[in-house]
């Protein structure tokens, strides 16, 4: 596995550059420590728990493990409280997005955290290099959930690598597998996020309709759209194609409701709270009604997705596969040299 070690990781303090990505309300403690169990980077997503489930839920983690870990907050909601919460709690990286870099990034440092932050495109990349920004997420167009550009990641990774060296880029976006590791690796990135590989997996805060919808969907399914902003206005995604999406094409594509109610409920969570079509929030355990009707967040890699499994295999089996292509390319390269010298 050493050929998948990355200066990155070494700053990070993981053995692998495999990271999970910030998936909403799926990202359970559980799931966080059982990828930094396995070596790799586990990531709270924050934004909407509120300070005191966020002291809990990083309780959690540490009590679970005692390896590194990140936060993850969304600069274009108030998350000040959390995020001092998280640097009083002394976790060690926070993640940021869809925002300034520069309103928090003192006040990470000054705490002794590191700073990554996700951008879309190249600009947003120099924007936040220079506001000193210490990992730089390029997240490709194939991403599931909320999308920020519009560039693949096969372009995006090398262009923003170019832009920014030395400081390290991790490439998001469109990566399911081993394969999609090792070729993140091979653009320049020094570390690999995967978010829809993580939906299906054991320790996931995730319906088992939504995982079911995962694992039969195809890249096609796998809408980018504006539909579900109910609750984040304005934000495009991905998500997979249902009867919300449908409907709401059939409509025109109007503006998902503004104010909390508004929409034919379609689900009620285990404490009693009604949920409403176009709303952002994907399905979660102990909700009923047609859940299947909500966001079904999910890139274009949940083509390669295909059964649940814990967290702890998934990313050791997705470093196993990396280096085996790794391996497999050095020998294809050798090939095509024998052949060469043999002209």
């Amino acid at each position: 596995m050493t050929v998948l070690y990355t200066p990155l990781c070494e700053r990070l303090g993981v053995e692998l550059p495999i990271v999970q990505a910030p998936i909403g309300s799926a990202a359970a403690p559980q799931l966080v420590a059982a990828v930094a169990e396995a070596g790799g980077l586990g990531m709270l997503a924050l934004t909407w728990r509120g300070p005191e489930q966020a002291r809990h839920d990083i309780g959690l983690v540490r009590r679970l493990t005692g390896r590194p870990f990140a936060a993850n907050l969304v600069l274009d909601f108030p998350v000040a409280d959390t995020l001092s919460v998280c640097l009083d709690e002394g976790v060690p990286i926070i993640s940021t997005f869809w925002g300034d870099p520069a309103q928090v990034s003192r006040q990470i440092h000054e705490a002794g955290a590191l700073h990554m932050h996700t951008v879309g495109s190249v600009a947003e990349a120099v924007a936040a290099a220079d506001h000193g920004v210490d990992v730089i997420v390029a997240q490709g167009w194939e991403a599931g959930g909320h999308v920020r550009g519009t560039t693949t990641t096969m372009v995006l990774v090398p262009a923003v690598v170019d832009a920014v060296g030395p400081i390290p880029v991790m490439a998001a976006g469109g990566i399911g597998d081993g394969r999609g590791v090792a070729a993140a690796l091979a653009l320049g990135a020094q570390g690999v996020w995967l978010g829809t590989r993580f939906v299906a997996t054991v320790e996931a805060f995730t319906h088992d309709a939504y995982r079911q919808h995962v694992l039969s969907a195809a890249a096609e399914d796998a809408t980018y759209t504006h539909c579900f902003d109910g609750g984040w206005p304005d934000a495009p995604h991905r998500a997979l194609r249902n009867e919300t999406l449908q409907r709401w094409e059939k409509a025109g594509s109007p503006p998902a409701p503004r104010r909390p109610g508004e929409g034919d409920t379609v689900a009620i969570d285990a404490a009693g709270r009604t949920h409403h079509r176009y709303e952002d929030l994907m399905p979660l355990p102990g909700m009923t009604g047609d859940v299947a009707d909500m966001a079904l967040y999910a890139g274009q890699s949940v083509q390669l997705v295909h059964d649940v499994r814990p967290a702890g295999q998934v990313v050791r089996d997705i470093a196993a596969q990396a280096a085996a292509a790794f391996e497999q390319l050095g020998h294809a390269t050798r090939h095509v040299a024998d052949r060469a010298e043999q002209r």
